[in-house]
């Protein structure tokens, strides 16, 4: 089992940059796939970026690619997530999900622990 709590989510303008963290309770933190998604208003929740256990592996969705950067600390079970150019598109909540696993996984039912999430707004 693991507990998750995102921060870092906020207000910006349009070009601007935000960094997410998710903190990560429990022991086996060092060996989960970690993941973002985002849910916009009246969207279903899409994948944003994942990453391995030994962050050997990563996997973006393509429209942000160039632009978010996802990162982990093991010895802090924390995960990040550093938005750069941030457009108004961008604006949802996002989620920090985590699963037991050694590859990366893009589909919202792979993760089966979730944050509660934090909002990012990006203004025009």
């Amino acid at each position: 089992q693991v507990q998750l709590v995102e921060s870092g989510g906020g207000l910006v303008q349009a070009g601007g940059s935000l960094r997410l963290s998710c903190a990560a309770s429990g022991r086996t933190f060092s060996t989960y796939l970690m993941g973002w998604f985002r849910q916009a208003p009246e969207k279903e929740r899409e994948f944003v970026a994942g990453i391995s256990w030994n962050s050997r592996l990563t996997s973006y969705k393509d429209s942000v690619k160039g632009r978010f950067t996802i990162s982990r600390d093991n010895t802090k079970n924390t995960v990040y997530l550093q938005m750069n150019s941030l457009k108004p598109e961008d604006t949802a909540i996002y989620f920090c999900a985590a699963r037991p696993s050694t590859n990366v996984f893009t589909r919202r039912d792979d993760y089966p622990y979730w944050g509660q999430g934090t909002q990012v707004t990006v203004s025009s």
